[in-house]
């Protein structure tokens, strides 16, 4: 065993190596510290106090278990002074003795065992590193109490040699890991002497900057407010470096965000002089969070920010044919704005909406449309929304102001021309605060809003990137002005052939990954698919479907839980099988036996969740010439009414009505689901047939069904909603359907396989319309009429 400088024994080889992840151990020097490493806790349990073990700095604090590249090339062989246990591992304390160089590591487990060297001490001139020791001792004494360590009293009572002195006073100066492996690494004794005096110096000088600071601190600040005082501590530290420190303060993180953002040169003005009032406030200040919360979403919004737009047209109709089945009108419209783009190489604004009942897929298209265009997909909400301050946000003199919603979009975009989908713009409210319909006719139109202006920015912003989404049940309830900058495509729903295509690719693999079923466990043939469409629904979309088919997965989930033997049965479901899944039929076709009698004729009306059958029911009592109208009708109807009821009296002759008996009876005229509002002119023609086959005795066709408007000269007028109404023509089971001649043009709309399975009958006078409803020989009425149960809850409907 070789002997160390210090008189202590030094450690075999290889020695107990405890690794220190700040600080270093200087020969002379004491230092107490906690250990609770794995291995250096197994170190401990192996050593005893007096003996002699290594210690050595990490390069970097963080590692957990360093090894040879994470240490630094010189130690220092320490005595154990005491160990003691406490709650978190062990407390230890260690004296100091001679510098070794570190060879190598050769154990690692259950402690680091390292081979090293002592390394042998420079001491140069005598004379000079006395002189050197003595000026330093004097300092040390000078600066002790200033600096606020001990060092008055080491350097007064401290008689090692020069070169030990300067250890001592390096340790107690608390310097960074990083300059007191500098003084360690130095082996000869005046320059370390020189440098410990640096650092002496150093360490004085930054005493004497932090007095001054606080000096500064307290002036401004009273007392009592220590989180004040912290923070600016930190501004001040920050100013008087100029910039030295380490990492970025709150405000230059921010200053180089906004340089980032791409912001133009307005928002670049107005971003600058925020900035300056942020900085002259301070972090006390009233106004600082505002500001910098203004700032902040500055600097989020993208100002410049563009997505790649995909210009593959063939890709992009794919993938809009994948999510969904026809809406061929509303694919048609995005290829050609993408052709358009593609072709230009300018972004263009674009404002669509999606109308039509609900269910039919106007939001999932929005989706689809920004996977198939690769853009971002952002959607706002507007059902219920009544006040302008959530779209164009609050201005800034309100407290918690914040942006509006299309600004919040662009931000959760990320980018400037994402796809915003407007949902139900129809349901827009309007309050005291403002009518939010109005604010979208900036946003919406394409020649204004590339300035658009939210409150709380104050800033222009260009929107005409946007590829802007709207939906709407019913565009009625939308202003002139605003549906005059829309431009309306119509969903009027599915046929029943498309319905089982989407169940089956769709809605039905969907219902089964929701509930855990195999599709080898389930099979649903197309007939009972049909089936449920047919039996179990009427709706224009596809949503009551959906149910329907979740239904049926639940208690074939609950089949394959109760299976005994843990195999998953296989079952097939066919239209006998339905009963017992989803019970009895809903729906069945009563026109036959509401048309059974005279004076009932078969309508059809528009409503918001699509076309749905209309019966118009009249009767005949004995009275005074009276006309009675019920159904909670709207004033449009009564007028058709009476319209039609005078257009049966001056053709009496003609239509096979006995005139005289007009003046010695009532009439009712009543169209059923009386808890429904019903408006609207469509419903006149229907009118003029039921009145006529009541009057004249001739039953209205079961397989016919009839919409237009009529005037008092028995001219049949066009009407809206032919699409919709024709599709619930065909659900209600209706093989006939009357419409006018000026629809013909928009039969073109309504599926090729509906048109194939009714027989359109284009009229324009009400001659024909009778000819073709009415059966051709009067039949003794009975009862004179059927009655019908007024059916509240359903949507309001537009004859």
């Amino acid at each position: 065993m070789s002997q160390l400088r210090s008189g202590a024994v030094a450690p075999p080889s290889p020695f107990p190596l405890l690794p220190l992840r700040t600080g270093v151990l200087f020969p002379g020097t004491v230092l107490t510290l906690p250990v609770g490493r794995a291995r250096s806790v197994a170190l401990l349990n192996a050593v005893h106090t007096g003996d002699v073990i290594g210690v050595i700095a990490q390069r970097d604090p963080k590692v957990e278990d360093p090894r040879r590249e994470d240490l630094h090339d010189l130690g220092t062989f320490a005595r154990v002074v005491d160990i003691t246990r406490v709650s978190s591992g062990f407390r230890l304390v260690i004296e100091g003795l001679d510098r070794f160089a570190l060879t190598a590591l050769v154990e690692a487990a259950p402690f680091l065992r390292a081979e090293g060297a002592v390394t042998p001490e420079f001491p140069g001139d005598a004379e000079e590193a006395r002189l050197l020791a003595s000026s330093l001792r004097g300092r040390a004494r000078e600066l002790g109490p200033k600096i606020g360590s001990n060092l008055a009293e080491i350097a007064s009572a401290s008689r090692a040699e020069p070169g030990l002195f300067a250890d001592q006073i390096a340790g107690a100066l608390g310097l960074p890991t990083d300059k007191e492996m500098e003084v360690l690494a130095e082996l000869r004794v005046a320059p370390r002497l020189q440098r410990v005096a640096e650092l002496l110096n150093e360490a004085a000088a930054l005493a004497d900057m932090k007095k001054k600071i606080d000096a500064d601190v307290r002036r401004e600040l009273g007392k009592g407010q220590r989180e004040v005082i912290l923070r600016e501590q930190l501004r001040a530290i920050q100013k008087e470096l100029a910039g030295g420190a380490e990492g970025e303060d709150e405000l230059s993180l921010l200053r180089r965000r906004l340089d980032e953002a791409g912001l133009p040169d307005e928002a670049r003005a107005v971003a600058d002089r925020e900035l300056r009032r942020l900085e002259s406030v301070g972090p006390q200040g009233a106004e600082h969070n505002v500001i910098r919360t203004y700032l902040e979403w500055i600097a989020d919004l993208p100002w410049s920010a563009r997505a790649a737009v995909k210009d593959d047209l063939d890709a992009v109709k794919a993938k809009l044919d994948e999510d969904h089945r026809g809406l061929d009108d509303v694919k048609r419209r995005i290829l050609e704005h993408m052709a358009v783009l593609k072709l230009t190489g300018r972004p263009r604004a674009t404002l669509l909406c999606f109308a039509g009942p609900p269910g039919v897929g106007k939001t999932s298209l929005g989706q689809s449309i920004a996977d198939a265009t690769g853009r971002p997909f952002v959607r706002i909400s507007l059902g219920g929304v009544h006040d302008e301050a959530e779209l164009r946000g609050h201005r800034r003199t309100y407290v918690g102001a914040l942006p509006g919603r299309v600004v919040h979009a662009l931000k959760k975009a990320g980018v400037k021309n994402p796809v915003v989908l407007l949902d139900e713009v129809d349901k827009l409210g309007a309050g005291w605060r403002g009518s939010p319909e109005a604010a979208l006719l900036e946003v919406l139109d394409p020649e204004q809003n590339r300035t658009f202006v939210d409150h709380y920015l104050e800033l222009p912003f260009d929107l005409s990137e946007v590829l802007f989404l709207c939906t709407a049940n019913d565009l009625g309830a939308l202003s002139a002005p605003l549906r005059d900058r829309l431009e309306v495509i119509e969903l009027s729903g599915y046929t029943p052939d498309e319905k089982v295509a989407i169940a089956r690719s769709h809605l039905l693999p969907k219902q089964l990954k929701e509930h855990a079923i195999e599709a080898e466990a389930l099979s649903v043939t197309d007939e009972a698919l049909a089936a449920i469409v047919r039996d179990y629904t009427r709706e224009a979309g596809v949503r009551q479907l959906g149910r329907e088919l979740k239904k049926l997965c639940r208690a074939i989930a609950l089949e394959i839980a109760r299976a005994a033997d843990g195999k998953i049965p296989r079952v097939v479901i066919e239209p006998r099988h339905l009963d017992n899944y989803l019970g009895k039929v809903r729906f069945f076709s009563d026109v036959a036996e509401r048309t059974s009698v005279p004076g009932v004729a078969t309508g059809l009306a528009w409503t918001p969740v699509g076309g749905d059958i209309l019966f118009i029911e009249t009767s005949r009592m004995p009275g005074k010439g009276r006309v009675e109208i019920t159904g909670q009708l709207g004033d449009v109807m009564k007028e058709s009414a009476k319209a039609a009821l005078t257009y049966v009296r001056s053709h009496a002759g003609e239509l096979g009505v006995d005139a005289a008996k007009l003046e010695a009876e009532d009439l009712h005229i009543h169209v059923p689901a009386g808890g429904v509002p019903k408006d609207g002119p469509s419903a006149g023609v229907t009118m003029f047939t039921a009145l006529t086959s009541l009057l004249s005795g001739r039953r209205a066709r079961s397989d016919t069904a009839m919409t237009g408007e009529c005037t008092l000269r028995g001219r049949v007028l066009p009407v809206g909603g032919i699409k919709s109404k024709v599709l619930a023509a065909h659900r209600a089971g209706i093989t006939r359907v009357i419409l006018p001649q000026k629809n013909a043009r928009d039969a073109e709309e309504i599926p090729a396989e509906i048109r194939a399975a009714l027989e359109l009958i284009f009229v324009d006078d009400m001659s024909q319309v009778l000819a073709a409803a009415l059966d051709e020989a009067p039949i003794e009425a009975v009862g004179g009429g059927a009655a019908a149960n007024a059916t509240a809850g359903e949507p309001a409907a537009a004859a």
